[in-house]
């Protein structure tokens, strides 16, 4: 069967659809991010701890944040798909400048609103660069990509998604301007990039890695075409997201290409499990996005015809992840500030020069227990407004709706 008979093209009149299996994975990867940021804000080796350091992890605090891998590279993935979809109702000028000038807003509102939701700090000494940074760059590469074809796109996303490793072979000098935005853009790891002598980026996502994701998300969005049936979407999904399940263990088990941090055996069995599950994030490898994107493809296809109060719950955070993005950092962030001074703080102790966000000590917190109630309780907390401006944007079409 050749590839245009089984996913056609959208028609020019094609209208404006969601779909469930989408806002449900996004719902859940949504819930699980929060417990990252949570555990950074209240657990008490949150600023001077390594969850997956082998030498003092432990399979709890290690799975902590192992499960939260899954989130960033499946919210691009998911951003692709998205991105394909708006484009359904779009021409193609339409859909390039819409994706470039969101993507300029989402750099924007990285380094103004999340920077001081993660900080409280009106100087912006620090000004922070996540992931929302790194889908606003690559929405617009995206967007100078969609006048081309869908090969084009694809291609291009294969490549960087499986070239891009190439670099870790290869030095790259840091002490030019050329070396480090080639550090920032392609191949450095989460680091600190000075502006002036009292202001600086804090990079933790190298953007270019992060685009191979978007594009091949933006080449997935075609399986969610109208014209592809439920159940063919289905098997399409199963049969993608399995051969990058394959793909994860078989490079992995090679241990060499893929990622710059080989496993290795240690003191026990488990550990020597988690060292095979520690793939390298900061840039993204080969073997860390096949691991997380491989099963979160196979969960979309076990979403597709399933449906129950549950995954209503996901699906009310999974339609306005933006919105929730921004309000769960600002609602963390008040909260530590409360248990600061209930704590006996005093706000002269607000600021550390250890930490980089104000109201949160170097030496502050929880043990894991704790950390989770208090995840579950902010996600409880979020149900309510998420689901209010949900049913807001489904009952609006202000234009700035859909930058939200």
């Amino acid at each position: 069967m050749q590839p245009n008979k089984l996913i056609q093209e959208p028609s020019a009149t094609a209208l404006k659809y969601r779909i469930q299996s989408v806002d449900i994975l996004r719902g859940i990867i949504m819930i699980i991010m929060a417990l990252d940021h949570v555990r950074d804000f209240f657990h008490i080796h949150g600023m001077d701890g390594d969850p997956t350091d082998m030498a003092t992890t432990t399979p709890l605090l290690f799975f902590t944040r192992w499960v939260t891998h899954f989130c960033a590279p499946t919210f691009v993935f998911l951003s692709g798909i998205s991105a394909y979809l708006s484009g359904l109702k779009k021409t193609k000028a339409e859909l390039r400048s819409f994706l470039i000038k969101r993507g300029l807003w989402l750099i924007l509102v990285e380094m103004v609103v999340v920077t001081f939701g993660i900080t409280f700090n009106p100087f912006y000494n620090i000004i922070i660069l996540q992931v929302i940074w790194a889908i606003g760059l690559s929405m617009i590469i995206l967007g100078l990509f969609v006048g081309t074809s869908p090969l084009v796109i694809l291609i291009t996303g294969a490549v960087i998604f499986l070239g891009h490793n190439i670099f870790d072979y290869v030095k790259v000098s840091d002490t030019t301007t050329a070396g480090k935005l080639f550090q920032l853009l392609v191949v450095g790891p989460r680091g600190v990039f000075p502006i002036s002598s009292n202001r600086m980026f804090l990079v933790f996502y190298t953007a270019i890695p992060w685009t191979g994701v978007m594009l091949l998300g933006y080449s997935a969005g075609r399986i969610f075409n109208k014209t592809v049936d439920s159940a063919r979407r289905q098997r399409l999904l199963t049969v993608i997201g399995l051969t990058t399940v394959a793909a994860f263990i078989i490079l992995r088990l090679l241990n060499s290409y893929g990622d710059p941090a080989p496993w290795s055996t240690q003191k026990d069995n488990i550990t020597t499990f988690l060292s095979f599950l520690n793939t390298t994030k900061y840039p993204p490898s080969i073997v860390f996005s096949c691991m997380t994107i491989g099963p979160s493809i196979l969960l979309l296809a076990f979403f597709e015809k399933r449906r129950s109060k549950l995954t209503d719950i996901f699906t009310v955070y999974g339609k306005v992840p933006f919105f929730y993005y921004i309000i769960h950092f600002y609602s963390i962030h008040v909260l530590c500030m409360i248990v600061f001074f209930a704590s006996g703080h005093r706000f002269k102790e607000a600021v550390d020069p250890n930490s980089f966000a104000v109201f949160r000590p170097f030496h502050f917190g929880f043990e894991l227990p704790v950390v989770y109630l208090i995840w579950i309780g902010l996600v409880v907390l979020l149900y309510k407004p998420c689901k209010r401006f949900s049913k807001y944007r489904a009952t609006h079409s202000q234009w700035w709706l859909s930058y939200l």
